[in-house]
């Protein structure tokens, strides 16, 4: 049995996609992860630094985070108007490139990607965290836990999207659900006690006041709880993985996961100030998570705790695969505008956009060994890019209702305009309060992305603008010979040199274009204007296209198959394989381009059949201008 079958299962056909789609119960775990995580860390983030002001800082919890779900329900609206607008998917990308400009564009998808990377990292982090805190003798293998829980995410993600929502719907839904029910408790002893609840088991005394309240203090614990908000952009990058109706599917999925996210966000934050928990440090001994010490206070320490606790390890560890569901699709939402490597918009055998969850998984695993799996020194690196998206996303919106007007578009245009002025602010207060202790990584990792995307294109441009091709093929003084076998993409320059350079070697040449879609009219077309007009004008018969549907999206091996087949069915003859392949002026652009025909020579010289050869057509970028 093929290795690749069992680890990442067998091959699905294009046109069984349907199957892959999703519902709303798929996507809250797929999309939501991220986000309803979120309620985990972010109030204990907030908390975090109000422990200078002691008992009163616990006062402060609950408008603080009325603020941040009202930004929360904003951003849902932003998101929802974003999702009907932008079915195709790309998120803030998308947004920004069609309202803002390219260079907008650029920006946000610059800031997507690194939020992505540090969500995934400083997911698995947090869990391999919070594990260590429970068992300390795990501490010495905290990177190695932590690269094992990355490569079992991204083989699940490799196995396609619906068996990862299977694979992450329990964690999700026990982790929401023990939740919901410590609230509800919560707050019902809260009613029976007449706001004065006991806790069932004792809490930490809080810290004594070492500090005055300020309104940059308030401001930066506003900045660290809108870490809460990451992951909020996930549904509306991922539109086209849902079933149809699509949109309707995307936004129940967002409504359920914002929902969710609001009422743990202010179910947590009531209870906090009601039962007066005081958050720890965490660089001291004692410390207590804020969850831990809400649930052991409505609670205790019993059966329920050690689960919604183990529910909690469990989220926090696979909430990167929120990242591995949107880093691929918006990979490929820039490939397909040429500042990505084509690579990105290939589906691999399982319908998922293979080359963007392993450039992630690698990505993400050099993170997390270069910071030792530490989630505190990933933290202050965090947020930058999602806030930065954000404020992109709802700028743009603003400049889409301005111009697509309809009913209502003031009203829309005001939400998001003040979402983009909120989250704008919270940008600017994350990054000076943040600067120093790390955030100018991610300041210096956005800019040299966008050179990086620049490069890209540029390359793209080079490429199109020297192979593109206006001249019929060469057919007068073309001879004869045996049969030739010649694959083709499209009609380019490469293609025309390839097919004379075939007419050379044989009067019978066949063109094997190979389809994984039903899209090859364009080729046909042009074929018969450059290649058949050509060869029937010099009274020659003109070379044969072939075109291969290939269910599976595999290119090299249907074409190995037609190649064997027209040997035996020929068996007196030889067969020549003519590659049309483009030589470029610098190492580095090997890198760029697919390299499926060097992959043809080998696959068909390991064969070892006698009659059947290959020769490379090769085309000089650098000498053909």
């Amino acid at each position: 049995m093929n290795i690749l079958d069992v680890v990442v299962g067998k091959p699905i056909k294009t046109s069984d996609e349907r199957a892959e789609q999703i519902g709303p119960a798929q996507g809250i775990p797929i999309f939501g992860l991220d986000a309803l995580s979120s309620a985990a860390y972010g109030p204990e983030a907030a908390l975090s630094l109000l422990i200078p002001l002691g008992l009163l800082g616990v006062r402060y919890i609950v408008p603080i985070s009325a603020a941040i779900i009202t930004l929360l329900v904003i951003v849902y609206f932003s998101y929802r108007q974003t999702i009907a607008a932008y079915p195709s998917g790309g998120g803030s990308y998308t947004v920004a490139r069609f309202n803002l400009g390219a260079p907008a564009g650029l920006l946000a998808a610059a800031a997507l990607l690194a939020d992505y990377i540090l969500t995934a990292a400083v997911g698995i982090s947090a869990g391999v965290g919070a594990l260590v805190s429970a068992v300390p003798s795990l501490l010495p293998h905290t990177v190695s836990l932590c690269v094992s829980i990355l490569i079992v995410i991204a083989i699940l993600n490799l196995r396609g999207v619906r068996e990862a929502g299977l694979a992450f719907a329990v964690p999700t839904y026990l982790f929401v659900g023990t939740l919901l029910i410590t609230i509800g408790a919560g707050v019902l002893r809260v009613l029976l006690s007449g706001g004065h609840p006991t806790p069932v088991a004792p809490l930490p005394p809080p810290p004594p006041m070492t500090q005055a309240v300020s309104y940059w203090l308030l401001l930066k614990v506003f900045a660290s709880g809108c870490t809460a908000l990451t992951g909020v952009e996930a549904v509306s990058n991922g539109v086209k993985a849902f079933r149809e109706p699509a949109v309707d599917n995307a936004r129940r999925s967002l409504t359920v996961i914002i929902f969710l996210l609001a009422v743990l966000l202010a179910g947590i934050s009531y209870l906090v100030k009601v039962y007066g928990i005081a958050a720890t440090d965490p660089g001291q001994p004692g410390y207590q998570s804020l969850l831990s010490m809400l649930v052991a206070a409505v609670f205790g320490k019993g059966f329920f705790y050690y689960l919604t606790i183990a529910s909690i390890l469990f989220v926090l560890s696979l909430s990167a695969n929120t990242a591995f569901a949107d880093f691929p699709r918006l990979c490929r939402a820039i490939a397909q505008n040429n500042y990505l490597p084509h690579v990105f918009g290939y589906r691999g055998r399982r319908l998922v956009y293979t080359y963007g969850i392993v450039v992630l998984a690698v990505l993400c695993g050099g993170l997390l060994i270069l910071f030792g799996g530490v989630t505190d020194r990933l933290i202050p690196l965090y947020a930058v890019g999602a806030f930065l998206a954000f404020t992109l996303s709802q700028a743009g919106m603003v400049v889409h209702w301005k111009k697509n007007r309809g009913p209502h578009w003031v009203k829309s245009a005001l939400v998001n305009g003040l979402g983009a002025v909120v989250t704008g602010i919270t940008v600017v207060v994350v990054l000076v309060a943040k600067f120093v202790e790390g955030a100018w990584i991610t300041l210096l990792f956005i800019p040299l992305t966008i050179v990086f995307f620049s490069a890209i294109r540029r390359h793209y441009h080079s490429v199109r603008t020297r192979t593109m091709c206006r001249l019929p093929v060469q057919a007068a003084s073309l001879s004869e010979h045996p049969i030739v076998v010649l694959p083709i993409d499209h009609w380019s320059n490469i293609t025309r040199q390839g097919i004379e350079f075939a007419a050379r070697l044989s009067s019978e040449v066949i063109a094997l274009h190979v389809e994984p879609t039903d899209h090859s009219e364009p080729l046909q077309g042009d074929w018969e204007q450059y290649v058949e007009k050509p060869f029937r004008a010099a009274g020659k018969e003109p070379p044969r296209l072939q075109v291969l549907p290939s269910p599976y999206r595999f290119i090299v091996i249907p074409i190995v198959q037609f190649v064997l087949d027209l040997s035996k069915q020929n068996p007196a003859r030889s067969i020549i394989v003519v590659i049309p392949e483009l030589v470029e002026d610098r190492w580095y652009e090997y890198f760029l381009h697919n390299q499926r025909g060097r992959l043809l020579e080998w696959v068909l010289l390991a064969r070892g059949n006698e009659r059947i050869f290959t020769v490379s057509a090769p085309w000089y970028v650098g000498e053909h201008t």
